[in-house]
Formats: C-alpha cells, structure tokens, sequence
C-alpha cells in the first residue's frame, strides 16, 4: 500500500482528527530556528503539506508557501480551504521520494512524522537526497520523525478511540514488519445524512530509524546537522522523547 492510498478515505476526516494536533508549536519551533538563522527570504516548501493547515499558518505568519504531497485528495482540501481564506499558497502533487518542482527553497519542513511514512532506509536517502536538491546553499531543512522509543513502547499495542456524534473511531496500533515500525488500523464510523453511520477501514504503515541512521543518511545527502531535539524542547535531547526534530543546513 502505498501513501496515496492510504489516506483515500482518510483526508476527508483528517482535519476532524488532527484538531487537538500542535500546529502551533510546530509554528513556534520553526520560528525559533529562522530568527537564528536570520534568514531573509521565508519562502518556504512544505513537504507533505497533507490538508494544508499547516501550510494556512505559516502563510498568515509571513512565510510564501508551496505545499507539496502524494495525495490528490488532501490537497484537494487544502486547495479548497486556501481559496476559502483567501490565501495565496500553491500545492503540487508529488512524490517527496522524487521532487521535481523546478526551483529552490530557502527554507524546507517535513512536519508531523511525514518522513515516518518511507518504509527502506533506501526511501529515506532518496527523499533527503531530493529535498537537498530543491534546497537553496545556506537553506534550512528541518523536520520530525516518531523516536523508536515511540514506535517500540508508546505506539506497541496501544488502542485508542474517540465517540463524537457525526465522527467516531477506533485505532489499534500492532507490530509492523520492519524494525522499528507499526501498523495502524483505524476504523471510522461517519454520520451520513440518513442517520446511519458508514464504516471506513484504513491501513498506516510508519517506521523509524536510530538517529544516527538519519544522521548518516541526511550527511551523505550533503546536509550539516545543527541539532537533534525532542518533543519541541531545544536543548539536551531527553532519551524518552517521543518526537525528534532534526535541524539541517545546506552550508554555502
């Protein structure tokens, strides 16, 4: 199953899912990291863009955004709530494994686990090697990924459900079948205008790999780590952090 696949049902019931998400402080963090930077020019790439949210703040916060996913239906959303607010992003769909956008950044994210979706660590070099490309010389790269204490001791076995009245689900999280991976089946339950509630079923595969794994393969793409920290917290990286945020520059 690829990515695109898995979120055919998913993007119309992400944004009702995702509304307790920390986009702000995925805002803050990134915000932190361009003022030490100082860097003059915020246009930035957004790379699995998803249904743009993301994208709508950082453009409200002065940033010139492209977004950019694998999936047409959730940039079909994304599209449809900047038009709504009238908001001047552009979205493109392609694969990040394969980017081909033409132009350089001088700032690229990869927020909210977006690389934990590449299941080979060949998939993982690819995709670094193709953001490294679209990357302006003294650019950001910054981006998160689930730790493996997450995927092995957080995620393992672990279910999670929620009851609304037009929405509810059941997510079971089981070992997936690679090192450091986990396969989520989510069942939603939608209320449609007949007062019956539909069923949809979706697979998610995520994987993670050990830091310096990334490290490795973001170095030999070219890039410079700055930073590695956890859970939006810089400094000292706690060994229990449960998101990694991995900082890079492209040196000039």
């Amino acid at each position: 199953m690829n990515e695109g696949d898995a979120y055919q049902h998913f993007a119309s019931l992400y944004d009702a899912l995702m509304a307790e998400a920390p986009y702000d402080e995925w805002l803050a963090f990134l915000k932190k990291k361009t003022a030490k930077l100082e860097l003059s020019n915020y246009r930035l790439l957004d790379v699995g863009c998803g249904t743009g949210t993301l994208a709508m703040m950082l453009a409200d916060a002065g940033f010139e955004v492209t977004g950019v996913d694998l999936s047409e239906e959730m940039l079909t959303i994304a599209a449809d709530k900047a038009i709504a607010e009238n908001q001047n992003i552009t979205f493109v769909q392609q694969d990040m494994r394969e980017l081909d956008l033409g132009e350089t950044f001088p700032i690229i994210t990869a927020f909210c686990d977006v690389v934990n979706y590449l299941e080979t660590y060949e998939d993982v070099k690819r995709t670094f090697q193709s953001i490294y490309a679209h990357l302006e010389n003294g650019g950001l790269f910054i981006f998160d990924v689930h730790s493996v204490y997450k995927i092995d001791h957080v995620f393992q076995g672990a279910s999670f459900s929620f009851a609304g009245e037009a929405l509810s689900y059941i997510w079971d999280c089981f070992d997936g079948s690679y090192e450091h991976s986990v396969e989520h089946e989510l069942s939603f339950f939608v209320l449609e205008e007949s007062g019956l509630y539909r069923r949809y079923d979706e697979v998610h595969r995520q994987r993670t790999f050990e830091i310096e794994a990334y490290i490795k393969a973001l170095e030999s793409s070219g890039f410079t780590v700055m930073a590695v920290e956890g859970d939006f917290k810089e400094g000292p990286l706690d060994e229990k952090a449960e998101r990694l945020f991995f900082t890079t520059i492209k040196q000039k």
